[in-house]
């Protein structure tokens, strides 16, 4: 292990010295799977088994087609640390999904969390969980997501997914209905965001995504997750994403514009790179405390706090009489039986606090 690590710190060392990094790879519409990044093969961790609008309408027939069609299973796979704060979250996102998982509409196939700290933890046997090496210490400068694409990469390359299509999640969604599988011809099915604005930094995108490309509006406003996306097509972007979000991270334009963020533009290059767009799916998240209502969503996201006072008011940015922020559980996980809240907090929040308490009463050994 350590020549090999020696060998492994040598080849990152020269791969980062250039602001952008392989840009030849970055451009290549066919760039592989596998890349010089040595990782280890050891078996026992891997047992687990448009036109230029970015806005790509969804078919009017598609509730039809889904009822007609043979079930096109995608593999959930969200990828963590093993901090208390991550793995708390992977244990109720994963409660949830097995309560879905086989309900009618359903066409989540199986489940992985994609676990980028090295080595097993004590979850294993509870979660599905492949091990993937993290990235050696100080590439990530203190931006932990970036193990993200990497670890990715890992688990394409060295996983069994039986699967043809693939949802990436992220430890703090909690799945509040079963998920069909959204993406369509060729196409894979993502959540835009507000923040992610292309035409804003083109003259920073145009570093990884050459004119040559096409316009700026090829790239979507999109991150990686939630997405749902062709697994071939995924095995193509992962190395892109990988190697455009560490040459962001490298450069200090890129860096300074997108901040913590920045992955998620590396995605969204890399899939426009290899051609692939995206049906912009409004509905598939939502995001309390700004979106009040559950309604057609599929799930929500718990990345914002929520506080009210016990009139019900939104205190935004000022901490609630009442509250509920993944935050304030970074180092101990939350207890069972939260508080629900005050009345007059908007049905999203009220669902949140619900699910989390259902997923901590049943969870063994929380």
């Amino acid at each position: 292990m350590g020549m090999g690590f020696g060998t492994y710190i040598k080849t990152l060392l020269i791969t980062f010295s250039a602001a952008l990094i392989t840009y030849n790879v970055i451009i290549s519409a066919n760039a592989p799977l596998k890349l010089d990044f040595p990782g280890p093969k050891n078996p026992s961790l891997n047992s687990f088994d448009s036109s230029f609008d970015p806005v790509i309408r969804l078919p009017n027939d598609r509730k039809s087609k889904l009822a007609s069609a043979q079930k096109r299973l995608f593999h959930t796979a969200v990828t963590a640390s093993d901090s208390v704060y991550n793995t708390w979250q992977c244990r109720v996102m994963y409660y949830w999904f097995k309560k879905f998982q086989s309900q009618p509409n359903s066409e989540m196939g199986g489940f992985t969390r994609i676990l980028h700290s090295g080595q097993p933890d004590k979850y294993m046997d509870e979660i599905p969980t492949f091990v993937a090496q993290p990235l050696p210490s100080g590439v990530d400068q203190g931006y932990i997501v970036l193990n993200r694409p990497w670890a990715f990469v890992q688990w394409l390359e060295q996983a069994d997914i039986k699967e043809d299509y693939i949802l990436m999640a992220e430890p703090d969604h909690i799945i509040v209905k079963p998920i069909p599988n959204l993406s369509r011809d060729g196409h894979g099915a993502a959540f835009p965001f507000f923040y992610i604005e292309p035409k804003k930094y083109e003259s920073t995108l145009r570093k990884y995504f050459p004119e040559n490309k096409g316009p700026i509006t090829q790239i979507d406003p999109i991150g990686n997750s939630p997405v749902i996306i062709a697994k071939e097509s995924l095995k193509k972007i992962a190395p892109s994403w990988m190697n455009v979000s560490l040459g962001m991270k490298q450069d200090p334009e890129a860096d300074k514009a997108f901040g913590w963020v920045l992955e998620m533009y590396a995605y969204a290059v890399a899939s426009a790179l290899h051609g692939v767009k995206n049906i912009l799916y409004k509905d598939f998240m939502i995001q309390p405390p700004w979106d009040t209502e559950v309604g057609k969503k599929y799930i929500i996201h718990y990345t914002y706090g929520c506080d009210y006072d016990m009139k019900g008011k939104l205190t935004y940015g000022t901490i609630g009489e009442w509250r509920f922020d993944k935050r304030s559980y970074d180092k101990v996980k939350p207890p069972r039986n939260l508080t629900l809240p005050p009345p007059g907090v908007p049905e999203s929040v009220v669902t949140l606090v619900k699910m989390v308490n259902e997923a901590t009463s049943n969870i063994p050994d929380w």
